[in-house]
C-alpha cells in the first residue's frame, strides 16, 4: 500500500458543513447512550440527509472532486460495458438497463452513446440515485450530451418490482456501511464511535451476536482464528441488499465493479488493519473521524460474501474476474483499433487511458468484476478471457 499524503486544509465552508454533521452525529451518540456502531457512523457520514458526503452538494468525482472512477478516466470503460449489455439484452429479448449510484452521469452517458451507436438502445435507462444533488448533475449532463434520448432515461427512488435486463453498479458496494471488529484475546469486539474530550473518538464494546457469529464463521472457513489485535470489517447488510436486487430481477444479469478480494485474501493474516480508506481531494488516509461529511469513506469488497449472498437469494454467479480481463473479454481492443480519421494524438491518448484501466499497477487487477445472473444461462463475454470464480 502506498504511503498516505498530507491532507489539505478544509475551506471555511467545508469546516462549517463538517461541524454541522458532527453535531448531528454527537446528538445520535447521546441518544444512544454514548456510543454508536461504526456502521451507524458511516451511514450518517455518507448519507445523512442534507449533510452526508453523498447527500450534500460538493463535487465528488473527477479532477475537482476527491477521487476519479474508471468512467471518468476513459469512455473505453463504459463502451465495453455497453458491449456486455448488448449480449444480455439480446439474450433476454429486450429489457432495460438499470444503473445504481450513477455518480456524475458520465458512465450513463457513455454506455447509452455506445448502445445508440450500435442501434441497441434499451427501452429504458433507469438510474437509482439516493442523492438529489447528484440526480440534478446527472440530468444536466445527459440533457447536454444525449438530448434525443432523454425520453428513455428515468430516475427511480427504489428498485423496480419487475426488472428484466442489465444492472450496472460501479464502485457502489464499497460505499455500503460496514461493521468494524477487533480481536481482543479470545473475544470479538465491535468498533464504534463515541464523543470524548470535545471530539469524535473510537471505542470498543463486546460484539453483538450477529457480528460475533459472522466473525467466528469466517475464522472457521479460514481454518484458523484471527490473531490478537486483528482488525477488519464486515458488511452485515450485504445479504439483504443483494436479496433485494434478486427479488427485483426477473431475468437478466447484474455487474458489480469494485476494488476487493475473495474472502481468503481479504482476511489474510497480513491484512491485519483491514481495508477501510478515506478519500479527500485525491489523497487517501485511514481516519474516518476527521473531515466528516466532506470526504469519502469506503472499504474493499469481500466478493465471496457477494457470491454467497447472490446464490442464497436465487441468483447464479456468472463470472468473476479482474477489470483488465473483463474489459478485454468485452472487446476493448475493437475500440482501440485505428480508423482512417483517427489523429495520432487521439490514438495515443486512448492508448494511455487503456493502460490506466488495465495495467496491474493501475486499476487492472485491483478492481474486480462479478456477474450475477437470473434466467441467463449463456456464458457472458466479459468473463471469457479468464474467469476466477473458482477462487471465491
Amino acid at each position: 500500500m502506498n504511503v498516505p499524503m498530507p491532507l489539505p486544509a478544509l475551506s471555511p465552508d467545508e469546516s462549517a458543513h463538517s461541524e454541522r454533521l458532527v453535531q448531528r452525529i454527537r446528538d445520535a451518540i447521546d441518544a444512544a447512550g454514548g456510543w454508536i456502531s461504526f456502521e451507524r457512523f458511516m451511514e450518517m457520514a455518507l448519507y445523512e440527509p442534507g449533510l452526508g458526503y453523498y447527500s450534500a452538494g460538493a463535487t465528488k468525482l473527477g479532477s475537482e472532486g476527491d477521487f476519479v472512477t474508471a468512467p471518468e478516466i476513459s469512455p473505453l470503460f463504459s463502451r465495453c460495458l455497453a458491449n456486455q449489455c448488448v449480449q444480455v439484452l439480446e439474450t433476454v429479448s429486450g429489457g432495460h438497463v438499470l444503473e445504481l449510484g450513477a455518480g456524475s452521469g458520465v458512465m450513463a452517458a457513455d454506455v447509452l452513446s455506445e448502445l445508440d451507436r450500435q442501434q441497441k438502445t434499451p427501452e429504458r435507462y433507469l438510474i437509482l440515485e439516493v442523492s438529489a444533488d447528484l440526480r440534478e448533475r446527472q440530468r444536466a449532463l445527459l440533457q447536454r450530451r444525449l438530448p434525443h434520448l432523454m425520453g428513455r432515461i428515468e430516475w427511480l427512488d427504489r428498485l423496480p418490482d419487475d426488472f428484466r435486463g442489465v444492472l450496472l453498479a460501479n464502485e457502489v458496494l464499497d460505499a455500503l456501511p460496514i461493521q468494524r471488529f477487533r480481536i481482543r484475546g479470545l473475544k470479538v469486539n465491535q468498533l464504534g464511535v463515541t464523543w470524548e474530550l470535545g471530539r469524535l473518538d473510537w471505542s470498543e464494546v463486546h460484539a453483538n451476536a450477529a457480528l460475533e457469529a459472522t466473525v467466528r464463521e469466517i475464522e472457521f472457513n479460514l481454518g484458523e482464528p484471527f490473531a490478537d489485535g486483528y482488525t477488519s470489517e464486515i458488511n452485515l447488510r450485504l445479504s439483504q441488499w443483494i436479496a433485494g436486487i434478486a427479488a427485483s430481477m426477473k431475468q437478466g444479469a447484474a455487474f458489480f465493479i469494485d476494488y476487493g478480494l475473495p474472502r481468503r485474501q481479504y482476511y489474510a493474516a497480513s491484512r491485519s488493519a483491514g481495508t477501510m480508506l478515506c478519500h479527500f481531494r485525491h489523497r487517501f488516509h485511514d481516519d474516518p473521524l476527521i473531515n466528516v461529511g466532506v470526504q469519502d469513506i469506503g472499504a474493499w469488497v469481500d466478493f465471496t460474501a457477494v457470491a454467497e449472498s447472490a446464490v442464497a437469494a436465487g441468483m447464479s454467479v456468472a463470472g468473476y474476474t479482474t477489470q483488465a480481463h473483463f474489459l478485454i473479454g468485452a472487446g476493448i481492443e475493437q475500440f482501440l483499433a485505428p480508423t482512417n480519421d483517427d489523429e495520432l494524438a487521439s490514438r495515443l491518448q486512448m492508448a494511455r487511458q487503456a493502460m490506466l484501466l488495465t495495467l496491474p499497477g493501475e486499476m487492472g487487477e485491483r478492481f474486480k468484476v462479478i456477474g450475477l445472473a437470473k434466467g441467463v444461462e449463456q456464458p457472458l463475454r466479459g468473463f471469457s478471457v479468464r474467469d476466477l470464480a473458482a477462487s471465491l
